[in-house]
């Protein structure tokens, strides 16, 4: 039985549109920019700054240890210091149950909200930062369970085998099609009545950029992002968040003898897995979570089922690829949004934060369909750019730094010459923040990628990774190593990012928490 779901991306598209009441006449009377938002903490002016990166984080204790908890309190030590925190997605795993809200984010992260000394009572829905927190959407976000599952809940072996482990949380609702996600951080319209919509909307959305009036964000007074994709300007930086889980999906497979082989590969290796995944569950069942070893090998296997599930839908997203949908609206307001910020003299700098890595060494990701699909769109959208900008780029980059997660681990990549528009961008995986990390592949630290020109074929080099954190062995010894980052911006045009890799590791039984030596980019 398939245990987890996952909306159409036109079902995602028009779900988020409703919730916010999307170009609602009440809003488009006031010219208001659905997109875009004002930080008004009275400081968005200063050029040198400071903020936090974090990313699959949303996790309860694993079997007495709780990661997410490390990093949260690693993260405290700089929260004075730091304006924001950026969340590259899946806040909350396994699937994005309003359930999980309270142990799995309210409570490790409770000294970022107001009244966090008490943090039962704060409501999923009602949370007030008093430091910025502002997500986009990842996978888990979306996930859904069937809704046979919360009718027939631990009818059936797999589902009883799934619920006996402490760590394995897809609860009982799923996210409502991120509809929790939405209650949580985004600016819920479709919940104000009516004919309290337009007071509403002259209370809250006071900003104003070149694109008009907007959302004002005011720490610890208002919390919420006006979309599932936008951007805010911030000590002469414009930052763009977006929700690459709407083009994602990865391209038809050919109809061709090649593309015929490869769909019975994939099928074999769909029927691999599915014989590894019962294999699994039957290794859990002979263990007993409530003792401490037992608890530390269910531990790993849930690890791997979470990895095995990642990617079976990876191939079934695959399998079922025939009309590609793409969200061209969304690619379409970021390259238009790129080009008004490089014909705009006070941006010093460009910065990018989504889900899924269009570069990435962990061991299971740069293989994806998705990983393909997210870097080829993401390179089409930058050329369009470069091509419009011509001169105006020189030798910069289109973007200074894209943040990203979905793999768990921190990583920092840098593209070399792709010969196209994402060449010599730096990358900064944040995903390592609470869900179990991942090792880094075994083919090393250089990407290689194919290229298809007309009827030729050629294996090029596009990136390398300069550091890897997650998961390793040494000594014989396991080494689990959950992380954020710092990034301290400075003056100067263009800025010079100072980034500090936040890390909590556990070896054995036994945690360290630091920094790791800082690097410029």
């Amino acid at each position: 039985m398939k245990l987890i779901s996952e909306p159409s991306i036109p079902v995602k598209i028009q779900k988020m549109k409703d919730r916010v009441r999307w170009k609602h006449p009440s809003l488009v009377q006031r010219g208001i920019d659905q997109t875009s938002l004002v930080i008004d903490d009275g400081r968005d002016d200063d050029p040198e700054f400071s903020f936090m990166v974090v990313g699959d984080s949303g996790t309860k204790p694993h079997y007495g240890h709780h990661p997410q908890r490390k990093v949260a309190e690693l993260m405290l030590a700089h929260k004075d210091d730091c304006r924001f925190v950026l969340h590259t997605g899946d806040v909350i795993y396994v699937v994005g149950s309003h359930e999980y809200y309270p142990t799995n984010f309210i409570e490790p992260y409770r000294e970022f909200l107001v009244g966090g000394e008490n943090p039962a009572h704060i409501a999923y829905d009602r949370m007030i930062f008093n430091l910025p927190f502002l997500p986009v959407l990842g996978n888990h976000d979306y996930y859904d369970v069937p809704k046979i599952y919360r009718w027939l809940t631990g009818s059936t072996l797999r589902l009883r085998r799934m619920l006996r482990y402490k760590d394995f949380e897809i609860g009982w609702h799923g996210s409502n099609q991120g509809d929790a996600y939405a209650k949580a951080f985004i600016d819920y319209l479709a919940a104000i009545a009516p004919e309290d919509l337009p007071h509403y909307l002259d209370l809250h959305y006071t900003g104003k950029t070149d694109t008009g009036r907007c959302l004002r964000y005011l720490p610890g007074i208002f919390t919420r992002v006006p979309h599932r994709y936008y951007n805010f300007r911030y000590g002469g930086i414009d930052f763009f968040a977006l929700d690459s889980n709407t083009w994602n999906e990865p391209s038809p497979l050919p109809t061709t003898q090649a593309g015929d082989i490869y769909r019975r590969e994939l099928q074999k290796r769909r029927q691999e897995i599915d014989t590894e995944e019962v294999q699994i569950l039957a290794d859990c069942d002979r263990l007993n979570p409530d003792n401490p070893d037992d608890a530390e090998q269910l531990d790993d296997l849930s690890a791997k089922l979470d990895q095995i599930n990642e990617v079976k839908l990876d191939i079934e997203k695959q399998l079922a690829s025939h009309d590609v949908n793409i969200d061209f609206e969304q690619l379409d307001w970021l390259r238009q949004r790129l080009i008004e910020s490089w014909n705009t003299k006070e941006v010093r700098g460009r910065v990018l934060f989504f889900h899924h890595p269009p570069y990435v060494t962990e061991a299971t990701k740069w293989s994806q369909a998705q990983t393909l699909a997210v870097r080829h769109r993401l390179r089409w959208v930058l050329d369009q750019v470069a091509e419009t900008l011509g001169t105006l780029v020189k030798e910069r980059p289109i973007v200074d730094i894209i943040f990203n997660g979905h793999a768990h681990c921190l990583e920092y990549l840098r593209t070399v010459d792709t010969g196209y528009a994402d060449s010599h961008i730096n990358c900064i995986i944040s995903g390592g923040s609470g869900r179990r990390p991942r090792r880094q592949r075994p083919e090393g630290t250089e990407l290689m990628e194919i290229f298809e020109d007309f009827n030729s074929r050629s294996l090029r080099k596009v990136a390398d990774s300069l550091l890897y954190v997650g998961r390793s062995e040494q000594n014989l010894q396991k080494r689990l190593a959950y992380s954020g980052v710092r990034i301290d911006v400075k003056d100067g045009h263009p800025p010079k990012f100072i980034v500090r890799p936040l890390v909590a590791e556990r070896v054995g039984e036994q945690w360290s928490q630091g920094e790791l030596e800082h690097f410029v980019i």
